[in-house]
């Protein structure tokens, strides 16, 4: 070696060592003359099937090597003290031979290189390990190769076809890696520790080449990032796992990525044509989604579960981002939206569910909403030009309805019957929404009723209608009978007859049984000069208000007996219709 022929043996032992560890880098074939040897001979025993570059001039190795004599003796082994050699190639720091039989080395190659003496430790050998006159041989194999003019070096693997923004300074980012040596001895892994490595990009939090390898990344990019050592941990390695001045080798895959700076991003997929208003605060919403990560991959659907998530909207009862972004939407609406960490679950996450430091996305889909101070919306759309019989309280309609949620799922409809529905109005037979709906209709009229939930089925729902849900209903009144005031059986619609008892009592016998009472009030009915509360049996009608008047319970009505009695309250007695 240079400048070995001076100076101390022990010193000139450990250059030589040194010398023969960074000729093994090389990977050019070199032929060898006949004995003696005039130049170097390599044996290329093992050539890795990929060699991204070969060692030159100016290169540094990192190498082990195993020195012998040519009858096998061992003198020297960077195996045996457990430590590769560390040298530059080219410029005098090594033997002569092995800067020429390390030369065009690749990573991960295995060589035997031959050193005559000359290109050795000439005739004065090197202190009393090698003798003068004396051939070497090495058996190298080389882990490292690196210059001082490297840059972190990028290759992209895989990425999504869709890149909305990709890595910058100052961005908060969450990857998954494996790190290895470029000879591939694994170093570390956050897939085996199953958790991402969630750091800032540009604050000094990463080695300057992990900075630099991941700017430009998009979530879902897959890349190698490869990193010379004084770009990484330098000369003092990092613990047992990273040696000095070693090269190192990310394969990353980025999961996430946000800026402090981010606010909630939305995407109108899906606006329908129609909207009668946009939701606010105070209102309550319905609606489906599915919520992912940014790598696309699934933490929670709405859907799966078969029901809609339901809340009240900007009073704090879902993560804030989501809060804003509920305002404003129409029912129906689809739209997509993008939450960063600070404005869904932050640096802790949610449980096992979503991680800290997470950016969401959510697909939502509006199925309804509505405020606790909305009334029934009634929109007619078809009236008859002859509207002069509308309905009103205590009548008994006919009608035909199709009743939906707000995104068109039919829940009932009339036409599943063979006849269409009755109903009478103000007796609480319908719900309290479509009962309003249903006055001031006349026959043949058509409406759309919007019902808010308080004023349907509420909080809970019913059989197929799920709690709070806003109701649609499209309606058409097909009959009226006009009814009679609540808590009566029947009313005049004139004047009644007067003496009335003496018109009652058909046969002048002065007494009325059930037979001449029922007769009398169906020809009051007939005559279109009374009516009966609709809906019931006639018959058990006209019995009851024989019954009510009959207050002996003898049998018959006399004149007496249909006068107005008081109780001992003095209030009307109920039923005296008459």
């Amino acid at each position: 070696m240079p400048g070995c022929t001076t100076g101390s043996r022990k010193r000139c032992r450990m250059e030589a060592l040194l010398a023969v560890s960074a000729l093994l880098a090389a990977g050019l074939p070199v032929t060898g003359s006949s004995s003696p040897l005039e130049d170097v001979v390599i044996e290329r025993y093992y050539i890795p099937n990929v060699c991204a570059r070969e060692v030159q001039t100016g290169d540094f190795v990192r190498y082990h090597y195993n020195g012998t004599f040519t009858d096998g003796k061992k003198f020297d082994s960077s195996h045996d003290r457990g430590t590769p050699f560390i040298g530059q190639v080219g410029f005098g720091r090594l033997i002569t031979g092995m800067d020429r039989g390390i030369q065009g080395m690749c990573v991960s190659e295995r060589r035997r290189v031959t050193v005559p003496p000359h290109l050795a430790y000439g005739s004065l050998g090197a202190a009393n390990v090698i003798p003068p006159d004396t051939v070497l041989v090495f058996d190298l194999v080389l882990l490292d190769i690196w210059n001082q003019e490297d840059k972190v070096e990028t290759q992209t693997l895989s990425k999504p076809e869709s890149c909305v923004r990709t890595v910058q300074q100052s961005d908060f980012v969450r990857y998954h890696y494996n790190g290895t040596l470029l000879d591939g001895t694994p170093f570390d892994s956050s897939h085996s520790r199953k958790h991402t490595y969630d750091t800032y990009v540009g604050q000094g939090y990463l080695i300057q080449g992990m900075e630099d390898g991941l700017l430009g990344m998009c979530v879902g990019e897959r890349r190698t990032i490869i990193i010379p050592p004084f770009l990484a941990y330098g000369e003092k390695g990092y613990g047992t796992a990273i040696p000095p001045q070693a090269s190192l080798m990310f394969d990353v895959l980025l999961v996430d990525l946000h800026n402090p700076k981010d606010d909630i991003v939305v995407e109108n997929q899906v606006v329908p044509e129609s909207c009668g208003r946009k939701s606010v605060v105070g209102d309550y919403i319905r609606y489906h989604y599915n919520g992912t990560f940014l790598d696309g991959s699934l933490f929670d659907s709405s859907y799966q579960r078969n029901s809609t998530y339901n809340t009240y909207i900007g009073m704090g009862y879902v993560i804030p981002g989501v809060d804003r972004a509920l305002q404003g939407v129409c029912i129906g609406e689809k739209r997509r939206i993008t939450v960063p960490p600070h404005m869904a679950y932050g640096e802790n996450g949610s449980g096992d569910i979503v991680p800290g430091s997470a950016v969401l996305v959510f697909d939502i889909h509006v199925i309804d909403f509505h405020n606790p101070k909305d009334t029934v919306d009634v929109r007619v759309t078809h009236k008859p030009e002859e509207c002069n019989l509308t309905t009103a309280a205590d009548d008994l309609i006919q009608y035909r309805y199709n009743c939906s949620l707000l995104d068109g799922t039919l829940l009932y409809s009339s036409d599943h019957f063979e006849e269409p529905p009755e109903t009478i109005l103000g007796a609480s037979r319908v719900i309290e929404g479509l009962e309003e709906g249903l006055r001031g209709m006349c026959v043949g009229e058509r409406r759309v009723v919007i019902v808010p939930p308080h004023l349907g089925h509420g909080e809970k729902g019913v059989d197929n209608v799920p709690g709070s849900a806003v109701l649609r209903f499209e309606l058409e009144v097909t009959r009226i009978q006009k009814g009679v005031p609540d808590g009566y059986l029947f009313v005049w619609l004139g004047d009644s007859p007067e003496p009335l008892y003496q018109a009652m009592d058909l046969n002048k016998d002065e007494e009325v049984p059930l037979e001449e009472f029922s007769e009398f009030i169906k020809m009051q009915v007939a005559n279109g000069k009374g009516r009966l509360r609709p809906g019931e049996d006639p018959d058990g009608i006209i019995k009851n208000m024989f019954e009510n008047q009959d207050r002996n319970k003898d049998g018959k009505i006399v004149a007496e007996e249909l006068k107005l009695k008081a109780d001992e309250d003095n209030e009307k007695l109920r039923h005296e219709e008459l």
